[in-house]
């Protein structure tokens, strides 16, 4: 047996076998710190910056809705094709399987060189419709600059870490991003000071991270040292693929673009009571990333054990599966909730300073968060689930609740009614709102894996 083909085996009998207490948190952890150390690097990012003035913090924060621009585009085709080549390689359908990320990775680049041709023909009315001032709209084209030359980088990128992830690679996945990150840290002081570029430095420093990145990610499959194959010429953007693609993909791409409205939204709300509401909320959400980040990246841990279960019809497995993730969110929700509420006034104090009303509605923002985080946690491995098993209505359902059906028609009767509280507590209380949503979908899950399991048992029988 080849070594490949002796990797291929070890891997299967991985997600098959092994038991599944070791196994999801195996593909976890690695996401789960690759998502810490981006939630550390978008802090000192906006740190280093913050240094030259707030004209140039606020065209960092314009550019964050390009930066999201970019992931919506990455994201309709990776996590579409995680779900679908989970679910293939459980069937062993590898050929098909090498198609799917083909076919994923080159429309991802060719939509992100599309970004990068006109968003820098367009780059003065593009950073304006994002929302920059006549004041910082100068320090935003500069920061597009790098970043939409990165732009298809980032898009591929995005592809190929959701891809590693559904063949039981989270390892190589953790260290592409991961390593990105690390290395943003370290370039921002030294193009920023040491080479005095300012704004342009940090957005090289941004767009070079997300190269470097790029070359982590790509390298197992120029070196066949993953399941799959990494070619142009298994490019096949057949009608199957697409539809499975797309279908399940467009959740992460709505979820993503009602994250940027649903923040716009806010902060003028916000702005409008006063600078302290805007900062309170925006720190809140700066510290709630964290628990976020430990959620999504438990989540995103279970979603391919249970596709590539339910390919293999394990229907067992993904049963257990979903058992054992929604009690480690539920419970894991309920000791990261209460360690943010004890220190909750400590944390934003750090940010607060001598600001009274940002430090009270800070903390409301930061407890209410946490009171709804266990709930949080289970709606997250419901959504994946639905993702996992090809379920697109129930995955772009759950996705785009919180910031989205849950949320936006919550957040101008919620400030008109309660003022700052109102806008402090409204998030919390669209998370416990998807529960209603996440119940029937959830039944309808356990309906679908019963009813298969039953059709596989009398077909053995």
């Amino acid at each position: 047996m080849s070594q490949h083909a002796q990797k291929q085996s070890q891997r299967r009998n991985m997600m098959l076998n092994e038991p599944i207490s070791r196994i999801i948190p195996k593909m976890a952890v690695p996401t789960i710190v690759a998502f810490l150390i981006n939630s550390i690097y978008s802090l000192a990012d906006t740190y280093f910056v913050s240094s030259l003035g707030t004209n140039a913090t606020a065209a960092v924060s314009v550019n964050a809705s390009l930066d999201q621009l970019i992931m919506m585009c990455g994201s309709l085709l990776a996590v579409g094709a995680n779900s679908y080549i989970a679910r293939l390689l459980g069937e062993g359908q590898d050929q098909k399987a090498s198609q799917v990320l083909s076919t994923a990775f080159f429309t991802a680049m060719g939509i992100g060189a599309l970004l990068t041709v006109f968003g820098n023909i367009f780059i003065l009315p593009m950073v304006r419709l994002l929302g920059a001032t006549p004041t910082c709209e100068q320090y935003a084209m500069d920061y597009a600059t790098y970043v939409l030359f990165a732009a298809p980088f980032m898009a591929t990128s995005f592809v190929m870490n959701q891809c590693l992830r559904s063949e039981g690679s989270a390892m190589l996945s953790m260290i592409g991003m991961g390593f990105g990150g690390v290395l943003n840290c370290v370039l921002d002081p030294i193009f920023i000071f040491k080479l005095d570029m300012g704004v342009a430095g940090a957005s090289l420093a941004t767009a070079i991270s997300k190269w470097v990145s790029f070359g982590i990610l790509i390298f197992p499959y120029l070196t066949r040292r993953s399941l799959l194959h990494l070619s142009i010429r298994n490019f096949y953007p057949s009608r199957d693929i697409i539809t499975k693609v797309v279908s399940v993909g467009s959740s992460s791409m709505f979820r993503s673009g009602l994250a940027v409205v649903s923040g716009i939204l806010m902060n003028n709300l916000a702005g409008d009571i006063s600078d302290s509401v805007m900062a309170a909320v925006g720190v809140c959400n700066k510290i709630a990333m964290f628990p976020f980040s430990i959620i999504l990246g438990f989540a995103q841990g279970f979603q391919p054990v249970a596709g590539f279960n339910w390919g293999a019809k394990r229907f067992d497995r993904v049963q257990e599966s979903y058992r054992f993730s929604s009690k480690v969110a539920l419970w894991g929700g309920v000791i990261m909730a209460v360690i943010l509420i004890i220190s909750s006034d400590t944390l934003i104090m750090l940010f607060a300073g001598t600001d009274a009303e940002m430090r009270r509605i800070g903390v409301i923002c930061m407890v209410s968060q946490c009171i709804a985080l266990p709930v949080h946690g289970w709606v997250a491995i419901v959504n994946m689930l639905c993702a996992g098993l090809g379920n697109a209505k129930g995955a772009l359902t759950l996705a785009t609740a919180r910031q989205g059906t849950c949320f936006i028609p919550l957040l101008y009767p919620m400030a008109w009614i309660l003022g700052s509280y109102g806008i402090a507590t409204v998030q919390a209380t669209a998370d416990v709102l998807t529960v209603l949503l996440a119940i029937p979908i959830i039944r309808g899950m356990k309906k679908k894996i019963a009813q298969a399991q039953a059709k596989q048992e009398n077909l053995s029988a």
